[in-house]
C-alpha cells in the first residue's frame, strides 16, 4: 500500500469512525470530511500519521504496568489500524514484549476479567453444528490469506487457558501483519473452544468460555476436522496456523493435514527452522557441516522434538544423508534422562521413536538408581558440538556440563532456549565464562552482551521465532502453494542464516538483531516463493527473478489511503 492508493469506501458517518480498517481519526483530510460527513465528528486540525504516533505513544507511556500497556494497545488496533502498526513500528523492540510474549501471557490468563469485547471467531464445542455459519459469517465479504486458530491447551509456558486462546490467536496474527505485511484485513483469529483443565478457570463465575473439562480423543478430532474442512472448502489458498496445541495434538494435527492444505505450527516448525538458522549460522562459523553435528537436545517435549526433526530433515535435504543417519546424530533427554530403549513403551512417547538410543552404547554409563543416564553423563560420552535447551529447568547447564562441553569441542555451540529468563539452562555470561569464551550463543529471551576479555562485547542472538515465522507464512501465502514443504522452511532457514552478523565476525551475534525482523521477514518471504516455484508447488504464474518485487507490491504496510466515497464500494 502507498499513500497514494485510493480506495472507494461505503461507509459514512460514525459507521467509518468505528471501522478500524478505514478510521483515520484525526488524520481525515478536508476533503474527506466532507465526502464522508465527518465535519461535526472530528476537531478542526488535521493531523499526520507521524502526529498521532506520538500522541499515541505519549498516551501509552502514562500506563505503568506492561498489562495496562498492552490493554492500551488492544484498544487502540480496536479503532485503527493503520495507527497501531504504525505506532509499534515506529518502537519495534520496545513494543513486540507488550503485544506478544511475554505480556500477552498475563492478559491471556486474565482474559475473562479483562473481556470488553470480541476480538475473533468463537468456535465452542457445543455449537459445532453451526460451526460453518459461524465461520462464513465473520468472514463474510471479505478474502481470508491468513487463519491463526488455537485449542489453548499449551499457552505461552502457562498451560491451558480455555476461550482465553483467542488472545494469541489475535497476537500472532497482528506480528504476521507487522514482520511480514499481511493484510490484517485478510486474516482471521480463531479459539476453539473445547473445555478446559484449568481447575481456576472452571471454578470462576466470570469465566466467559465453555465450563467443561476439556474433550479429548474421537469428539475432539471430528470437531478439529470440521473446522479445518470449513477453512479449506472456502479459502483453499489460506494458510492454516496451528498455535498452542497440546503435546499429544500439535504434531499429530500437523501431520494430519499437512498434505492437504498449507498448515503451519509454529510450536513445532517455526521454533524448528529459526534454531535451524541458528545452528547454520554457527556451523558457517566453524566452516563445518551440519550434518558433522553432535546435537544433545535436553528437554523433549514439542519445541524440543520440532526441533530435532527439523534439523533431520535440514541434513537430509541439504547434505545427502538418509533420515535413519540423520537420527543417530542427536541425542535426546526427557525426565527420564536419555531417551533409551530400555525406558520402554510407557516411558518413551510415539513422536520420540525415531531418536531412541540403544542400550548397548550405553553400557558402563553412570545411571541413577533407576538406570536413568543423565545429562552430564551424556555431555561426557557424546562429546557434543551443539546443545540445546528446551526444558523449562533452570540452571540445568551447570558449570560442570559447560567445561565438559568445551573440553569436547572447539566451538560448542549452546542454546538455552527456554523461557521465560528464570526458566533459562544457563546465562549467556556463565556460558562465555565457563567455556573460556569459546561458545557460540543463542537465547529464547533478550539477554544484555557479554563483555569479553579485552572490552570487547559478545552481542547475545534472540533465538525468536518471529525471526522466521511470518516471512514462512507470508511466502505461503504468496506462492498459492498448497501445502508448506520441508524444502521450502529450510529455504526460509537458509536465507535467515545467511544474514547472521555472525558470518563476518565471529564474536558477534549468531542472528540478525530483532530490530530488523520486518526486512529479515521479507527475505525469508522471498526465499520461501523462490522455492516453491522451484519445486513447482507455486500456484502463481512468476518468475524467481519476478519474486522480489512481486512480494514488495503485496506487503500491506500501514500507511493511510486517499479515500472516496461510493455507495458500492468496500465496507
Amino acid at each position: 500500500m502507498s499513500s497514494e492508493q485510493r480506495f472507494c469506501v461505503a461507509l459514512r458517518g460514525e459507521r467509518i469512525l468505528t471501522s478500524p480498517r478505514w478510521n483515520k481519526g484525526t488524520a481525515f483530510t478536508t476533503a474527506e470530511r466532507n465526502a464522508f460527513g465527518l465535519t461535526g465528528h472530528l476537531p478542526y486540525r488535521v493531523n499526520t500519521l507521524d502526529e498521532q504516533c506520538q500522541r499515541a505513544y505519549d498516551q501509552l507511556q502514562s500506563h505503568e504496568t506492561p498489562l495496562r500497556k498492552n490493554t492500551f494497545l488492544q484498544s487502540l488496533r480496536d479503532q485503527n489500524w493503520v495507527l497501531y502498526y504504525a505506532l509499534i513500528s515506529r518502537h519495534l523492540q520496545e513494543l513486540t514484549p507488550i503485544i506478544y510474549t511475554p505480556t500477552e501471557a498475563e492478559a491471556i490468563s486474565k482474559y475473562s476479567h479483562l473481556f470488553r469485547r470480541s476480538e475473533g471467531l468463537y468456535l465452542t464445542l457445543p455449537h459445532q453444528e453451526s460451526m460453518e455459519e459461524d465461520f462464513l459469517e465473520q468472514a463474510q465479504g471479505r478474502d481470508v490469506d491468513l487463519v491463526v486458530c488455537s485449542d489453548a491447551e499449551m499457552i505461552l509456558g502457562i498451560g491451558d487457558q480455555g476461550v482465553g486462546g483467542i488472545g494469541i490467536s489475535t497476537a500472532k496474527a497482528s506480528i504476521y501483519t507487522l514482520l511480514a505485511g499481511v493484510d490484517p484485513a485478510r486474516t482471521l483469529s480463531v479459539t476453539l473452544d473445547v473445555g478446559t483443565d484449568n481447575e481456576k478457570l472452571l471454578k470462576d463465575p466470570l469465566y466467559v468460555g465453555w465450563p467443561h473439562e476439556r474433550v479429548r480423543g474421537e469428539e475432539y478430532d471430528r470437531f478439529v476436522d470440521r473446522f479445518v474442512q470449513s477453512v479449506r472448502k472456502h479459502y483453499p489458498h489460506s494458510l492454516l496456523h496451528f498455535e498452542d496445541f497440546g503435546v499429544n495434538n500439535a504434531k499429530r494435527l500437523l501431520d494430519t493435514y499437512a498434505k492437504k492444505h498449507a498448515v503451519f505450527n509454529d510450536d513445532v516448525q517455526g521454533t524448528g527452522a529459526v534454531t535451524l538458522a541458528t545452528i547454520m549460522a554457527a556451523v558457517g562459523v566453524m566452516k563445518s557441516k551440519l550434518s558433522d553435528q553432535r546435537i544433545v537436545i535436553f528437554g523433549a517435549g514439542t519445541a524440543g522434538l520440532g526441533i530435532a526433526r527439523q534439523l533431520r530433515d535440514a541434513m537430509v535435504t541439504l547434505d545427502g544423508l538418509s533420515p535413519s543417519d540423520s537420527n543417530q546424530r542427536f541425542w535426546l533427554l526427557d525426565q527420564h534422562g536419555l531417551v533409551k530403549a530400555s525406558l520402554g513403551p510407557d516411558n518413551v512417547r510415539s513422536g520420540l521413536s525415531d531418536f531412541v538410543r540403544a542400550d548397548e552404547e550405553w553400557e558402563g554409563a553412570a545411571a541413577n538408581e533407576r538406570g536413568e543416564i543423565g545429562l552430564l553423563e551424556v555431555v561426557r560420552r557424546v562429546k557434543p558440538t551443539v546443545l540445546i535447551g528446551c526444558s523449562t529447568v533452570g540452571g540445568a547447564f551447570d558449570e560442570a556440563v559447560v567445561r565438559e562441553m568445551a573440553r569436547g569441542t572447539e566451538r560448542p555451540v549452546i542454546l538455552p532456549l527456554s523461557n521465560p529468563t528464570s526458566k533459562h539452562e544457563c546465562t549467556p555470561e556463565d556460558a562465555k565464562r565457563w567455556s573460556d569464551g569459546k561458545a557460540l550463543l543463542a537465547t529464547g529471551s533478550p539477554f544484555p552482551s557479554v563483555e569479553l576479555p579485552g572490552g570487547k562485547k559478545y552481542r547475545v542472538a534472540e533465538c525468536n521465532n518471529a525471526l522466521i515465522y511470518p516471512g514462512l507464512g507470508f511466502g505461503a501465502i504468496l506462492s498459492k502453494a498448497r501445502s508448506l514443504t520441508d524444502s521450502m522452511i529450510v529455504a526460509g532457514a537458509q536465507r535467515l542464516a545467511s544474514l547472521a552478523p555472525a558470518l563476518n565476525d565471529p564474536d558477534d551475534a549468531l542472528l540478525p538483531d530483532f530490530g530488523d525482523s520486518p526486512e529479515i521477514n521479507y527475505e525469508v518471504t522471498c526465499a520461501v516463493v523462490e522455492r516453491a516455484i522451484e519445486e513447482g508447488a507455486a500456484a502463481v504464474e512468476w518468475t524467481k527473478e519476478e519474486v522480489r518485487e512481486k512480494v514488495r507490491e503485496r506487503q500491506w504496510k500501514p500507511i493511510y489511503g486517499r479515500y472516496e466515497y461510493d455507495a458500492d464500494g468496500e465496507q
